[in-house]
């Protein structure tokens, strides 16, 4: 039976071996771009963002729920920011390094 098998073994390697060499050697130009995918990202989500945000601060409202909604409003403005300008966390670490006296390069 180990003979079968090691035949098995190598009539497959024959098999994928070249398949594999070949994906090896595939030209750069077939691989994923993804240049523009935060921007693809954020221009798919941030439509769908911004409807759920409206949605929910609608229900908070027609329901009197002030403070929650106030709530809601503060931390939806938040994450809107974060996901709208990313810079703006690299921005505020260097800020506040330099605010404790961390030298920053």
């Amino acid at each position: 039976m180990l003979p079968l098998f090691s035949s098995v073994v190598h009539a497959v390697s024959d098999a994928v071996g070249p398949i594999v060499l070949a994906a090896a050697d595939a030209p750069p130009e077939d691989s994923l771009d993804t240049q523009g995918l935060a921007e693809w990202l954020r221009g798919f989500f941030g439509p769908l963002f911004l409807v759920i945000v409206s949605v929910v601060a609608i229900f908070f409202l027609f329901t009197r729920e002030i403070t929650r909604f106030v709530q809601f409003v503060l931390l939806a403005i938040f994450i809107g920011i974060v996901f709208y300008v990313p810079q703006i966390i690299e921005v505020t670490a260097t800020a506040l390094a330099r605010a404790v006296g961390v030298p920053v390069d």
